[in-house]
């Protein structure tokens, strides 16, 4: 697979993402405060599904970062220490990304 049909499938796939996001959002936007009517199941499908998707993306993104730094070791390892710090750098900021999903996601369960 060639870099230009690489990086349209994972632009699909962040647009796709993204618009599930969006939806779900309107989801817990649209509680009317009733939670007899279900109207804590709209906040808990949302929450559900936001904390999913950011999961499931700092997932892969942990996944291809670790391959991306075992590849460049073995391609130098010479280099060893700088390739290890970033990657240590890198993992940190998509954790960090992780982490702020769920707080958005608890702000979403209790204050909304």
């Amino acid at each position: 697979m060639n870099r230009t049909k690489r990086f349209l499938s994972i632009l699909t796939l962040v647009f796709v993402v993204a618009l599930l996001v969006m939806s779900m959002t309107s989801v817990a936007f649209a509680d009317d405060g009733d939670a007899a009517a279900g109207g804590g199941l709209n906040k808990a499908i949302a929450s559900a599904v936001a904390i999913g998707v950011a999961a499931c993306g700092g997932a892969v993104a942990m996944g291809i970062a670790t391959g991306k730094s075992s590849e460049a070791i073995s391609r130098q390892p010479e280099a060893e220490g700088k390739i290890r710090s970033t990657f240590m750098l890198g993992l940190v900021f998509i954790e960090t990304a992780i982490i702020y999903a769920l707080l958005v996601v608890i702000l979403i369960i209790f204050v909304l």
